[in-house]
């Protein structure tokens, strides 16, 4: 499976995208086939630090400082002996077998790196996901999303001049002024409202003494199904938006949003949300670039069609993982004996960072398989249940899932931890036990001597 031609020589992998699975993947197989001089390994990204992207919330809301916790590429790959390229994939030459990756510009729109095309022998694509707004009108225009570091940088800046812009008015609060909308209650959304509930309050508690916390600060989560969370349990549905509305969280089920423009969100019924941010949080489809690449079989949500083995349809040298690719799971729709009926539709691994893990973990043994010539093995997603995490008030969750045939409810101290213990798993897969457990008593005690909610 070696490269040919007069340049063969090491077998060449190349990851695109750098989140939770293309870093993990990068990062394990840098050490092991890169650092005995098996193959090289090069990671493709248009970043230069990784967030673990559901700590990206927390960034939003102010409750995480994002320099404590973000990985630089260029040092991880250094210390981890694969190569790291920044640019964005923008092509695909099957028959050549390279990535065309697009020229990278500074901030003030110099040229870092040329075009260029990077080799492969073993194609790996892992670029996520990002929000699906379906068209709806200027969401694009009014609406923030939180889809990568900057952005949530970005909402948090916007966020504390929202509060300081209410303490320094001289005249009655616009309607509104520090009314918050997030469209969009999967976890994302839930997520995001208990952490303004409580960041908001104490951004407001340092000297911002001219607005009322309680009276004045407003946050609205729309969701257009019937239940908040639509895509997990009942049972965990109903106790999140208990919680979410004792925290005095405005919830609105079953509201279709018709447009948003600058200052409110429109609703199908006629409603008008007055809002001075806005976020939309709402679907979920992989990039666009996705659909016209290569001619990579995709479906309607731009996701490349994989197989079991994680290959794409229509090219064995290409792989896809994470939420970028539509992976079939069978075991979702077992019946008695174990069996899937045959009028059952087929349903897909759903988009989750467990997912992205597990995959990661997979390929590489399956990546081994092939530079062996063995025969490659089918990948078979364990579903370990859901965690939300409603910031200090509360976490619940369903453990288990699919391995028990039901599920676990959860919430309290315990499903706390194991959510912590999940960005815990992410970190100790791209830095080893010594790292994670310093860089975890650093936090505690500089946690302890700084204010615990980001100001600027």
């Amino acid at each position: 499976m070696a490269s040919q031609g007069p340049d063969a020589g090491l077998h060449r992998i190349v990851i695109v995208g750098g989140g939770a699975g293309g870093l993990e993947l990068a990062t394990r197989l840098g050490d092991t086939l890169g650092r005995r001089g098996r193959a090289e390994v090069t990671l493709v990204e248009r970043a230069r630090t990784h967030v673990w992207k559901p700590k990206l919330h927390e960034i939003a809301a102010g409750s995480m400082d994002i320099s404590d916790h973000e990985v630089g590429y260029l040092a991880q790959s250094h210390w981890h002996h694969f190569r790291y390229r920044i640019g964005e994939m923008v092509g695909l030459d099957r028959a050549r077998r390279e990535v065309l990756v697009a020229p990278h510009l500074d901030e003030d729109g110099r040229e870092v790196t040329p075009q260029r095309a990077v080799p492969y022998d073993t194609l790996v694509i892992a670029v996520g996901s990002q929000s699906n707004d379906f068209g709806t009108p200027g969401v694009a225009e009014h609406a923030m999303r939180l889809e990568s570091a900057a952005d949530a940088e970005r909402f948090h800046r916007r966020l504390v001049n929202a509060c300081m812009r209410a303490h320094a008015r001289s005249t009655p609060q616009q309607p509104a002024q520090l009314h918050l909308v997030i469209i969009g209650a999967g976890a994302t959304g839930v997520e995001l409202a208990a952490e303004l509930h409580r960041t908001t309050r104490e951004v407001m508690a340092y000297g911002l003494d001219r607005a009322d916390a309680e009276k004045d600060i407003q946050v609205t989560v729309v969701e257009a199904a019937p239940r908040v969370l639509p895509a997990l349990p009942p049972r965990l549905s109903a106790a999140t938006e208990g919680l979410l509305r004792k925290l005095g969280v405005n919830v609105l089920t079953g509201a279709k949003v018709a447009a948003v423009t600058a200052g409110s969100v429109q609703l199908a019924d006629g409603r008008a949300l007055p809002a001075e941010l806005i976020v939309w949080a709402a679907g979920v489809k992989a990039p666009d670039f996705l659909k016209d690449i290569g001619g990579l079989e995709t479906n309607r949500v731009n996701q490349l069609v994989v197989r079991p083995t994680l290959q794409t349809t229509r090219d064995e040298h290409i792989y896809a993982l994470g939420d970028c690719a539509a992976c079939p799971w069978p075991e979702a729709d077992r019946g008695p004996g174990g069996r899937v009926p045959p009028e059952a539709p087929q349903r897909l691994v759903p988009p989750r960072a467990q997912a992205a893990h597990q995959q990661a973990t997979h390929m590489v043994r399956q990546i081994r398989r092939r530079l062996a010539g063995q025969p490659l093995q089918d990948w078979h997603y364990r579903d370990f249940g859901s965690l939300v995490s409603l910031g200090e008030y509360s976490t619940v969750g369903s453990m288990m899932g699919g391995l028990i045939g039901g599920s676990l409810m959860v919430e309290g101290l315990f499903a706390r931890l194991m959510y912590q213990s999940l960005y815990k798993m992410h970190e100790l897969a791209l830095h080893g036990w010594v790292k994670v457990t310093l860089d975890t008593l650093a936090r505690l005690i500089v946690r302890r001597t700084e204010p615990h909610v980001k100001l600027h």
